[in-house]
């Protein structure tokens, strides 16, 4: 599994029918991400989606 695929920031747009990270970043962002490790590194942006991990760990 992709850890986009669990990221609160990865987002599905209807009008191109795909889905895309929502994270605010320039183009130097970008470089920097993607020259770490030929892009394999832990993304700095990300953010888990999963809403109720809180509430299942008070319980």
């Amino acid at each position: 599994m992709n850890q986009c695929e669990t990221c609160a920031y990865y987002e599905y747009d209807e009008e191109f029918d795909e889905y895309f990270c929502s994270v605010n970043m320039d183009e130097d962002d970008y470089g920097r991400l993607v020259s770490e490790s030929g892009g394999r590194s832990t993304c700095p942006y990300y953010r888990d989606g999963d809403e109720y991990k809180v509430v299942r760990h008070q319980m």
